[in-house]
């Protein structure tokens, strides 16, 4: 069984991880259900064990936090739904490659919903969506943007962290960091797409699409 919580107002980033490695070492024990928790976040920056710190171009701007997570430099805030996903992968298969393509799945599965074409890139960390209305790159390609992150830690099999999308969050907070190490490409929003989606539209999606995305655990 998977718990869903979804935490209103803005959730502190330090409560959050607490809550997390909490969370999944009783996973671990056997003593809590798996979750699925649903939470915004002030405006701040997580750095990733891949982090270069070159790629923080504006340190003073907002909280900058390392994390234990997978990954680079990532902005949450107002506006993004991040979905922390504390679930068992030793049930699910003990394999961490199709763990996260089952994560890119579900994401791209709940942007459908809004006739949203997401698409992975190799060597680029994330989902991605064409935006053929921008002028062309240099060598002529169409342009691209990046609509959600993903990063995720394991420990003793259990999961956390997870996904972000952004559903409205204030886009010119990037450009403190360069996203995932990622220079080439901008960031964009499914209202920056035209698309009046609502916050709680977003989780209605990520809840119809996960049983059909995810592994699901073995058989008891």
């Amino acid at each position: 069984m998977v718990e869903w919580i979804t935490s209103d107002g803005l959730t502190d980033y330090d409560a959050a991880v607490g809550f997390m490695e909490a969370r999944a070492e009783a996973i671990a024990l056997g003593q809590a259900d798996e979750a699925i928790w649903l939470v915004e976040h002030p405006p701040l920056y997580t750095a990733g064990t891949s982090a270069k710190v070159e790629d923080l171009t504006d340190p003073e701007r907002f909280p900058v936090y390392t994390s234990k997570r997978g990954g680079q430099y990532t902005y949450h805030g107002p506006g993004q739904r991040v979905a922390y996903v504390m679930l068992d992968v030793g049930e699910r298969g003990h394999d961490v490659r199709r763990f996260v393509q089952d994560l890119e799945t579900w994401v791209i599965a709940a942007l459908a919903e809004f006739n949203v074409k997401g698409e992975i890139r190799e060597g680029r960390v994330g989902v991605w969506v064409e935006r053929p209305e921008k002028p062309r790159a240099i060598d002529g390609s169409v342009r691209e943007d990046k609509i959600a992150a993903l990063g995720i830690r394991l420990r003793k099999w259990v999961s956390f962290h997870g996904l972000s999308i952004n559903v409205d969050p204030n886009l010119g907070h990037f450009s403190g960091i360069v996203p995932c190490g990622i220079k080439d490409h901008g960031v964009t929003s499914l209202v920056d797409l035209g698309l009046p989606v609502t916050m709680q539209d977003v989780d209605l999606a990520l809840r119809r699409t996960f049983e059909a995305s995810v592994t699901p655990r073995r058989p008891v």
